[in-house]
């Protein structure tokens, strides 16, 4: 049978791979997005798939969609750090309101709701790889603040719709996410690299490069997301790729990736930049059988392509953790 599935922030980087994931499974698919950080180009190959339909609207402001509901995922928020630290407010509502209003449609149709949260709920962490049990280490007055206390608010608001009105929900912690789609100007370490390799340009680390990411590949992450959200598991769950990279490790493979001919130059690390990050996916693997498969090289390959055409442009915002 055919669900009707509604994407909060379907014209995202991953949102938009999250709707081609689901259209192609056979799923009817209602994209909701303000385009406020999404990109109509990244939905521009789907206008005319009969099972996908477009909802412009501010999720923090009401969700327009009518009829059955069997599924809402809720990606809707600005997500790479100029994005937030430049919509402080609009990040916080995403969070807020956007969370309250994607839950009562759930709510309301009897639907499984997903949440989209983030590694970033662990702040700089003290555990080592992150567990889902761990309360994180999160400056809550901090310029980050406004996007890791948005998404640990909507994890609250999240599970008190499941303990007090038996809504069906997901939580899953997104940790980085590349590959194609991603803008060249977002602000997230592999385009910002990706995008200054390309131009010949010295790659540009912020504090001595030491600081480690773990990144998943878009596809990867998407099926991680589907199969939790196609469980009856709650969570919180970790999905992200727990092979961990320095930032230092991560700018030479680009180079080599790219063949080009940059370096790297240092400059100081941003406020509240977590040092380390790694998932520790046990209940991701035990639980949803989902691990991901793409090698580094390998995705970064495809990004490398994907962002090809936009040599010349962005690339200079900071490496930071967003997912």
């Amino acid at each position: 049978m055919t669900r009707r599935l509604v994407v909060l922030g379907g014209a995202g980087f991953l949102g938009s791979h999250l709707c081609d994931h689901l259209l192609a499974r056979g799923d009817e698919v209602v994209c909701v997005d303000d385009f406020s950080t999404g990109r109509r180009d990244n939905l521009a190959h789907l206008a005319s798939h009969p099972g996908c339909s477009l909802v412009e609207a501010d999720v923090s402001e009401g969700i327009p969609v009518d009829g059955a509901v069997d599924g809402v995922f809720h990606l809707a928020s600005p997500a790479s750090p100029p994005d937030y630290l430049a919509r402080p407010l609009q990040t916080l509502a995403a969070g807020s309101e956007g969370t309250r209003r994607g839950l009562e449609l759930a709510a309301a149709c009897g639907a499984r709701f997903l949440l989209a949260s983030t590694s970033e709920v662990y702040g700089d962490p003290a555990v080592h790889p992150q567990v889902e049990s761990y309360w994180g280490n999160v400056n809550p007055v901090g310029p980050r603040s406004v996007y890791d206390e948005a998404k640990r608010y909507a994890e609250a608001l999240t599970m008190a719709y499941a303990r007090t009105l038996g809504t069906d929900v997901a939580v899953a912690r997104i940790f980085n996410t590349y590959g194609p789609r991603l803008r060249p100007d977002d602000g997230r370490v592999v385009s910002n690299f990706v995008v200054q390799a390309l131009r010949g340009d010295d790659l540009t680390i912020y504090g001595d490069g030491s600081q480690t990411r773990s990144l998943c590949y878009v596809a990867d992450e998407v099926a991680g997301l589907v199969a939790l959200f196609d469980s009856d598991l709650t969570g919180p769950v970790n999905i992200g790729n727990p092979d961990e990279y320095t930032i230092t490790e991560l700018a030479r493979t680009i180079i080599e990736v790219t063949g080009s001919p940059s370096g790297v130059v240092h400059r100081p690390l941003p406020v509240d930049d977590p040092t380390r990050r790694r998932p520790d996916i046990t209940l991701a693997r035990n639980a949803l059988g989902w691990e991901p498969t793409t090698p580094l090289a390998e995705g970064l390959a495809l990004t490398v392509a994907s962002l090809g055409a936009a040599a010349g442009r962005g690339g200079n915002a900071r490496n930071g953790a967003a997912s």
